[in-house]
C-alpha cells in the first residue's frame, strides 16, 4: 500500500499574493469548491489577520467546505491566533498554521530577536493555536537557509508544543533538489519526536525548481506538499499543484505515495483560477497549456497515431482535456445547455446564473457558428466574474483610419447611470482606454495587456488580460469576446472594478 500524500492547496492564500491576484470573497468561495470537489486535503483559505475581506472568506469558507480542511495562516502572535481560531470556529475540518523566521538573516534584520527567544515564542504560539484546533502546523519561515542543528531545535519544540504537521518552507526559493531533500530526511531522523508530526514542503520558484525540490521532498519522507493551481504565486511563483499530482501519479514506479486528488478536474480548475486573477496559462505549460498534449512534429504524431505512448505519458482526458468537439449551436435549447455544463464539471448557480449564462450562450451563438468546450468555461467565467462590478460596459463603437486618429464611443453604467464620452487614440484600443478614463476621472498606468484566443479559427473568442497600477495598487483584469476591442475593453473595467473594491492588507512570506 501506497502512503497518503497530502495536497494542501495554497492558491488562496499565498497565491493571491502575486501582484494583482486579489481575489473577492465570492470568488475565492468558487475556487474553494471547486478545491473540495478536486478533492485537496487542505484548503489554506486565507490569512485571517490580514483584513476584514479575508477573516470573513476564511469564515465562509469554513462554514460551507465539507470535506476539506480548511486553514488559516497565522504569524506567531496572539492576536493573529486568536483571529484564526474566531475564523474557523465553524469548520467542519479547521486547521491554524502559525510560523515565525528561522533564519539567522530573518531572526536578526527582521524579528531583531535571539534564537532562544524564536523557539520560545513558537512554543507560546502553538499552545495558543491548541486551544483552538488540534490540528495546528507550524512552519519556521525561510527553513531553506536556516542552521539545521537550531532548526532541529525549533522544530523538537514545536511538536512537543502540540504541532502535528511541521512544514518546512524554501521561502526565498533558494535551494536545489539534492540540498532540499538531503534537509527533510536530515530533520526525519535528527529530531527526536518526529514520529509525532507530518513533514511538509512549501517551495517558491525563484530558481524554476520549486516543483523538483518538493518532488524531492516526498522522495526523502515528506507527505504533504503546499502548491497552487498554475503555480501561482509572489515572484516566481510557487510549486504547482498539477504538476506535483501528475508527477506522482505517473510515476508510481519512484513514488512510495499517491495523492486523493480527482485529476480530471485539473484543467477546469486551472482555467477558473486562470479567469479569476487574470494570470494567463502560458501555452507550453505543463498538464495545462493548450499546448501540453500537442504534437506539431510529423514524426510525434505519426508515433502518437500508431501508439500514444510513444510520445504521451499521460493521458489528456485523465487531467481534464477533451477533443475540441462542436457540442452546442445557435438552434441548442436550455436543457441542452444545462446537461452540457454538468458534463462539463462547471459548477453554477442555477437559480442566479444560469439565465444570464444562456443570455450569453445565444448572444455569442449569433456571432460564432462552432460553440465548443472552452467557449463554454470561459462564457461561464466571464458572466461570473462580472455579476457583481460597480462599472459595466453597454456600448461600444471605435472606428479606423489609415494615417488618422482612431476613435471610441463608448457608453459605461457606473453604479447603475449611463455615461458618454468619445475619446481619439492612436489604436482603437488606446482610444478604447483613454474614453473609459475619461469617465471614471482617474488614470492608471496600464503595465500589462495581452491578448489570447480560446479556440481556433477567425471568430474565436479573444480573450485579454491587462495589469494595472493605480496609487501603489495593482490588478489584474481579463475580458473576453470575439471582438478584440470589445474584450480589451472588458478586461480594463474588469481590472477597474477590482481597484475600486481593493483594499491594501498584510502579506507574510512563507
Amino acid at each position: 500500500m501506497s502512503d497518503k500524500l497530502i495536497i494542501f492547496d495554497t492558491t488562496l492564500r499565498d497565491g493571491e499574493q502575486s501582484p494583482g491576484a486579489s481575489m473577492t470573497k465570492d470568488e475565492k468561495i468558487r475556487i474553494a469548491k471547486a478545491l473540495e470537489k478536486m478533492k485537496v486535503d487542505v484548503i489554506e483559505a486565507g490569512f485571517a489577520a490580514a483584513s476584514k475581506g479575508d477573516f470573513e472568506a476564511i469564515k465562509t469558507i469554513a462554514n460551507t467546505v465539507k470535506d476539506s480542511t480548511v486553514c488559516s495562516l497565522a504569524r506567531a502572535l496572539d492576536k493573529d491566533i486568536d483571529i484564526a481560531g474566531k475564523a474557523l470556529k465553524n469548520a467542519n475540518s479547521g486547521r491554524i498554521h502559525t510560523f515565525i523566521a528561522s533564519s539567522d538573516i530573518h531572526m536578526r534584520m527582521k524579528l531583531q530577536m535571539t534564537p532562544e527567544q524564536v523557539i520560545t515564542q513558537a512554543i507560546h504560539a502553538v499552545k495558543r493555536a491548541r486551544k483552538y484546533s488540534n490540528d495546528v502546523e507550524f512552519s519556521p519561515e525561510d527553513a531553506g537557509r536556516s542552521d539545521q542543528d537550531f532548526l532541529c531545535k525549533l522544530i523538537e519544540a514545536a511538536i512537543s508544543a502540540g504541532a502535528t504537521t511541521i512544514n518546512i518552507p524554501d521561502t526565498v526559493g533558494y535551494n536545489i533538489p539534492h540540498q532540499f531533500g538531503a534537509t527533510i530526511k536530515s530533520l526525519i531522523e535528527r529530531v527526536p519526536n518526529s514520529d509525532k508530526a507530518i513533514f511538509s514542503a512549501h517551495c517558491h520558484n525563484d530558481l524554476g525548481l520549486a516543483v523538483a525540490n518538493s518532488l524531492s521532498a516526498v522522495l526523502n519522507g515528506a507527505r504533504q506538499i503546499e502548491c497552487t493551481i498554475n503555480g501561482l504565486g509572489e515572484r516566481a511563483g510557487n510549486t504547482s499543484l498539477e504538476e506535483i499530482v501528475m508527477a506522482v501519479h505517473t510515476r508510481q514506479d519512484v513514488f512510495s505515495c499517491n495523492t486523493n486528488i480527482e485529476t480530471s478536474n485539473i484543467l477546469s480548475i486551472s482555467r477558473l483560477v486562470s479567469s479569476i486573477t487574470g494570470f494567463v496559462v502560458q501555452p507550453n505549460k505543463a498538464i495545462v497549456g493548450a499546448n501540453a498534449f500537442a504534437h506539431e512534429a510529423g514524426i510525434h504524431q505519426d508515433g502518437v497515431i500508431k501508439h500514444r505512448e510513444t510520445y504521451e505519458i499521460m493521458r489528456a482526458e485523465d487531467v481534464g482535456w477533451h477533443a475540441n468537439q462542436l457540442v452546442l449551436g445557435k438552434h441548442s435549447g436550455r436543457n441542452a445547455l444545462k446537461v452540457r455544463l454538468q458534463k462539463l464539471g462547471i459548477e453554477i448557480d442555477y437559480e442566479t446564473e444560469f439565465n444570464k449564462i444562456f443570455k450569453k450562450f445565444k448572444e455569442l451563438a449569433d456571432k460564432k457558428h462552432e460553440i465548443f468546450d472552452e467557449d463554454l468555461q470561459i462564457l461561464v467565467s466571464d458572466v461570473q466574474i462580472h455579476s457583481t462590478n460597480i462599472i459595466e460596459l453597454v456600448s461600444l463603437k471605435t472606428s479606423s483610419q489609415t494615417g488618422k486618429k482612431n476613435q471610441a464611443n463608448i457608453v459605461l453604467s457606473i453604479d447603475g447611470k449611463n455615461n458618454t464620452t468619445t475619446a481619439q487614440g492612436s489604436g482603437a484600443v488606446d482610444a478604447t482606454f483613454i474614453a473609459i478614463n475619461n469617465l471614471i476621472e482617474i488614470e492608471p498606468v496600464l503595465q500589462l495587456y495581452s491578448v489570447s484566443n480560446i479556440t481556433k479559427g477567425a471568430d474565436s473568442i479573444g480573450e485579454v488580460s491587462v495589469r494595472l497600477e493605480h496609487n501603489n495598487n495593482i490588478v489584474n483584469g481579463q475580458g473576453t469576446d470575439t471582438d478584440i476591442i470589445v474584450a480589451s475593453a472588458k478586461a480594463y473595467i474588469n481590472a477597474l472594478n477590482k481597484t475600486l473594491k481593493n483594499k491594501n492588507k498584510v502579506h507574510p512570506q512563507i
